[in-house]
């Protein structure tokens, strides 16, 4: 496996991209990590004779002069993001390969990798970037999504994390906890309990559940997950929120006061848990604060 060593940010220029950058610079600082400014030139796409409007080596040529700019721009960015002293943890990379590959690959070796929510051929509202999509699918490390929206959440505000109980979500759980911790704010813990099926339909073998006859088991499942992070993290003061419903939207409704959400990237599913999969794409669709989705090599 290889040795993860500091976190890559990917840039093209658009708002989501600049509000990645300076996202990641900060989350850099807070782990005294390297930072990677990467961005990617795509292979030429040849058309018929007679439709390109430039020869090829013309568009190559503005390819490489844009890619100069838009990591110039970003480069200096994220040097002024970062505390006095490390500008040099900050580099930068021009990668010549499609697009979602080059970044899975660069996954690989990154402790994180960040994006904006949508890319400069993005369309307002709430369409999922193709690059932050494919990424939260394919990458080999935790990805971070960040949303170019206003107002930026306050210093102070929590982060948020889904809990189920699965391998993800206790990666998720890791995550949460040391983001907290470094940033000096509090954790609100959801745990989302519901007896339909992972479409929002009853299975076949349904037979309804009251709340009250699971609420307790469930508010001792979100314990025994919490209870060794406790340990780790004193310093992190945790609210717990267990509710009989489908995780996604009361997870979007505590985003509305937080300042970061972390989610698994695939849970339990089915009858008893969350399918943090579909939560995943929910929350990444959604949620106008960054998030980051915990994913590392074993999810392939």
């Amino acid at each position: 496996m290889a040795q993860k060593s500091g976190i890559v940010v990917a840039v093209d220029g658009s708002p989501s991209s600049t509000a990645a950058v300076l996202w990641a610079a900060h989350d850099a600082d807070m782990h005294s990590a390297s930072l990677k400014v990467v961005h990617v030139v795509a292979p030429l796409t040849y058309v018929a004779q007679g439709w390109s409007p430039f020869p090829a080596a013309v568009y190559s040529q503005m390819q490489e002069e844009q890619a100069a700019r838009i990591l110039e721009q970003a480069h200096k960015i994220a040097v002024d993001a970062v505390a006095p002293g490390r500008a040099s943890s900050v580099t930068t990379e021009v990668v010549h390969k499609p697009t979602i590959p080059a970044l899975v690959d660069l996954s690989r070796s990154a402790t994180m990798v960040v994006v904006g929510r949508r890319g400069d051929d993005g369309v307002a509202g709430t369409l999922l970037g193709s690059v932050s999509a494919g990424l939260v699918h394919h990458a080999h490390c935790p990805i971070a999504v960040i949303h170019d929206a206003d107002p930026t959440p306050l210093a102070s505000a929590p982060v948020v994390v889904g809990i189920d109980g699965s391998p993800a979500s206790e990666l998720a759980t890791e995550i949460a906890f040391d983001e907290a911790s470094r940033r000096g704010v509090d954790l609100v813990a959801v745990h989302g309990w519901t007896d339909m099926g992972s479409l929002g339909f009853p299975p076949t073998d349904f037979a309804p559940i009251e709340w009250r006859n699971v609420e307790e088991q469930e508010q001792e499942l979100l314990s025994e997950r919490l209870g060794g992070w406790h340990d780790r993290y004193p310093d992190v003061t945790v609210h717990k929120i267990v509710v009989s419903d489908r995780p996604a939207p009361r997870l979007l409704e505590a985003a509305q006061n937080a300042q970061l959400i972390v989610v698994g990237s695939h849970g339990r599913g089915g009858f008893t848990g969350m399918l943090l999969g579909s939560v995943a794409r929910a929350v990444v669709h959604s949620a106008m604060i960054p998030v980051i989705v915990a994913r590392n090599s074993e999810d392939h």
